[in-house]
């Protein structure tokens, strides 16, 4: 049979409308992404090499050790995963969970929940301590859950994207370490902004993403392991359940063999290899304070606008911060407003705060006060006129 190519192509007219990409150029001031570093696109915007070349292999070395320095930890198994921060999520799973085993979840959010379904996934027996979101867990309330259930895994969200809340590590690896316990942290919206240490709070297990704190475009998820936690997966009696996530196999292509695994996205590690480059440059202490001080302008600016925070000051996160909405103002309207009038992304509620806050970030490139003016000075035009 015979199939002409008109019977599939787009139609001339529709075809002869389109133009070249053309992107608004808006100021993302929501939960993710933030607009991405100039330099950090120029370093993209380059001819790809072969995932082989010996120049890609000196550069995987170099993102090695600058993302170590980020997150202050020496594990060697330390690595990009080609995949957005979800990827990165369910790497530290798939490759510490097998069926059978036992796992507890700090739910206080929405990013919670998703380590649940995950964990379940591969065939965990979940088990969770809560707290209303917004609010942290203490050491405690952790101690009382590890008696109670006896996990091998403890999995938490340090940076709680959809609260603004950030969960205080003092006392925790060494609780997981007296129960036999392996600890991962969810840092998708700290790494780059908020202080980490990894090493020091003896976190087995790490994962980010690189569209946040480090202003790179989303797709190359930073991902770290340490010794016990590779021990585990050295240990284990079955295969880990996804191919493409399994660190086992990753480990010879970032490791010393450097043996073929998958085609990697060589343009992301470009871009996320220049975003972490900046970061050394700025020093993590210059980093984390620039977050903190535009934070804090926005939380006073905030007040004096007679508007309230959803986390108290003490956990806030200054990466992401929740914001209450007024009685009687449809936050979607706003945030639908301040797209279509100023250009300007705000994050809706997400989950159980769904309409009831916005999400506003201050993330890498963006952590500005003159930033924080463009959107206070929006967002009060905005409420006066509705």
């Amino acid at each position: 049979m015979t199939t002409t190519l008109s019977t599939y192509r787009i139609d001339n007219r529709h075809l002869k409308s389109l133009g070249p990409l053309d992107i608004p150029a808006r100021l993302l001031l929501g939960p993710g992404p933030s607009n991405a570093d100039p330099a950090v696109l120029a370093a993209m915007d380059r001819q790809p090499i072969g995932h082989l070349d010996k120049a890609y292999l000196e550069l995987m070395d170099e993102v090695q050790a600058l993302m170590r320095y980020a997150w202050q930890t020496d594990n060697r198994m330390t690595l990009p995963v080609s995949g957005t921060g979800s990827a990165a999520m369910e790497a530290t799973l798939a490759n510490t969970i097998e069926p059978g085993d036992r796992v507890l979840v700090g739910v206080n959010g929405y990013f919670g929940h998703r380590l649940v379904d995950m964990a379940g996934r591969y065939g965990a027996e979940v088990s969770t301590v809560n707290r209303p979101w917004g609010e942290v867990f203490t050491l405690t309330e952790l101690r009382a859950a590890m008696e109670t259930h006896r996990p091998q895994i403890l999995a938490l969200v340090h940076a709680e994207t959809s609260t603004g809340v950030c969960q205080p590590m003092d006392g925790i690896g060494d609780l997981c370490r007296e129960y036999d316990c392996l600890l991962i942290l969810d840092t998708v919206t700290s790494l780059g902004g908020v202080p980490l240490f990894l090493d020091e709070w003896k976190v087995d297990l790490a994962y980010s993403c690189s569209q946040k704190g480090l202003s790179c475009p989303p797709g190359s998820s930073p991902f770290t392991m340490g010794d016990r936690a590779l021990e585990k997966l050295n240990n284990r009696k079955s295969k880990v359940a996804n191919w493409y996530l399994d660190m086992s196999l990753l480990s010879n292509y970032w490791g010393n063999g450097r043996t073929y695994h998958h085609t990697a996205p060589v343009n992301m590690t470009y871009a996320i290899r220049e975003a972490l480059r900046l970061l050394a440059e700025e020093g993590l202490e210059a980093r984390w304070n620039r977050h903190q001080q535009a934070a804090e302008y926005l939380w006073d600016g905030l007040e004096a606008m007679g508007l309230s925070c959803h986390v108290d000051r003490e956990y806030r996160l200054p990466t992401l911060t929740t914001v209450r909405v007024p009685k009687g103002i449809n936050a979607k309207a706003v945030t639908s407003r301040l797209i279509d009038e100023h250009n300007m992304e705000l994050g809706g509620g997400l989950g159980d705060l769904a309409g009831q806050v916005w999400r506003v970030g201050l993330m890498g490139y963006n952590a500005e006060k003159k930033n924080v003016d463009k959107f206070l000075a929006a967002l009060t035009k905005v409420l006066a006129e509705m």
